[in-house]
């Protein structure tokens, strides 16, 4: 016995003397807020230490992007302002998994009254993002109803749904070969995007000639992204169908992408699209990466698709400070559906659960609901506080049956 024991202890000697092998795939677990996935990762520092900090998995943008904080302790580069220039990291770890950044040179940190500000972006946790830029050079996989993000050098995925041939640029950004109303465009794919957005242009041209499509002004749930004017003012549209690559995609709630910022995401994407396919849509979905063979699967992981449009009437506009002011009240029947509030006032609390410092997806999931339900709000106003008893309306409702693609093609407007 004695001798079997030195045996075992010196296999496991000679065992631990071989260097570990670094793991070609990881999978972690996912946070998803306001249909946006985000993870733990871990950033070697200049000191040789390293810092757990939460990550934005964004494949609808190519530039790397990180907080104030972050970038302080990484190096600032130089300010101009508004946005300051800082170090990359060198690598980021997941789930034991060393992924390199050569598609990354520079990153930017929004200037903040506070310099060790943790914001990235207002109304969100994450405090860096993983750009595509950086997912371009593995397999990624994306699995929104079990909650987790895999990562792993190419060929390591093990893929499943409908394969679709895409385009992917330089910056590893994606775009689908897609149809609607019988005429083709192209759709990026938009992992931080957390609803589908299309030309404003063509919104217009659609909601006109299809006036029976469910269509409202403002922007609730996902359609809230950033509480600007434009989206207090602008109008979401539901679309019957959307045939992006092999799958089809019914009654797809879609806001208005702004001619400015359509053309920037053309410039970076280097083609022509008319907008995105985002959260609201892919959380339906096990969405597959294979970046080396421009290939993207999707695989439909829910029956039915969750109500996103039903909540409380409000634009929100997250702050810097961690504040949610209100960018707009949604109107029903000619009506504003949330009762003697109006732009400038400060939501403080939803049924008495404290609203400053949440996230965007935490704000929303307080002001969500069945309709009929009732949430009892506290607001702010020049330094006076008051409260609201407002109803969950089912906005953007979807009609009963999506009606097969159409044949016809529609004339597009006429660009300048």
């Amino acid at each position: 016995m004695k001798f079997v024991r030195t045996v075992v202890a010196v296999l496991v000697l000679a065992l631990s003397a071989f260097p570990q092998q670094p793991p070609k795939s990881a999978t972690v677990p996912v946070t998803l807020d306001h249909n946006r996935i985000v993870i733990d990762v871990y950033l070697p520092l200049p000191d040789g230490t390293s810092k757990r900090v939460r990550a934005w998995v964004d494949s609808g943008n190519s530039e790397m992007t990180m907080s104030q904080r972050i970038a302080a302790l990484l190096g600032f580069v130089s300010c101009d302002g508004r946005v300051c220039n800082a170090t990359p990291p060198r690598e980021i770890v997941i789930g034991g998994m060393k992924i390199s950044l050569p598609g990354v040179r520079t990153a930017s940190a929004p200037l903040t009254a506070d310099k060790a500000s943790d914001v990235m972006d207002p109304g969100m946790s994450a405090e860096i993002n993983l750009p595509s830029a950086v997912l371009d050079n593995y397999d990624v996989v994306f699995d929104y109803q079990n909650r987790e993000f895999t990562i792993g050098e190419p060929g390591t995925a093990q893929f499943k749904g409908k394969p679709t041939k895409v385009l992917i640029d330089a910056a590893g950004l994606i775009q689908i070969p897609s149809q609607i109303e019988g005429q083709s465009y192209n759709l990026a794919l938009d992992t931080g995007a957390s609803i589908s957005s299309v030309s404003s242009d063509l919104l217009t041209v659609w909601h006109k000639a299809e006036p029976t499509w469910p269509f409202m002004t403002g922007a609730v749930g996902a359609a809230n992204v950033w509480g600007s004017p434009e989206e207090a003012r602008g109008g979401v549209l539901r679309l019957p169908n959307i045939q992006l690559g092999t799958t089809t995609l019914r009654d797809v709630a879609v806001a208005p992408f702004a001619p400015d910022r359509l053309k920037l995401f053309e410039h970076r994407a280097g083609m022509p699209t008319i907008g995105l396919v985002g959260g609201n849509v892919l959380r339906q979905y096990l969405v597959g990466i294979d970046y080396a063979h421009s290939v993207v699967y999707l695989q439909r992981t829910s029956v039915t698709s969750p109500p996103d449009m039903d909540g409380i009437g409000l634009t929100l506009r997250p702050e810097l400070d961690g504040r949610y002011t209100v960018a707009g009240v949604v109107e029903l029947d000619g009506k504003p559906s949330v009762p003697d509030v109006t732009s400038g006032d400060v939501l403080l609390a939803v049924d008495g659960a404290p609203v400053p410092g949440a996230t965007m997806g935490q704000v929303w999931s307080l002001l969500g609901g069945s309709p009929g339900q009732t949430r009892s709000l506290t607001f702010e106003r020049a330094g006076r506080r008051f409260k609201v008893d407002a109803t969950v309306h089912r906005f953007l409702a979807a009609r009963s049956k999506a009606r097969p693609p159409a044949k016809t093609v529609r004339k597009e407007p006429t660009k300048k």
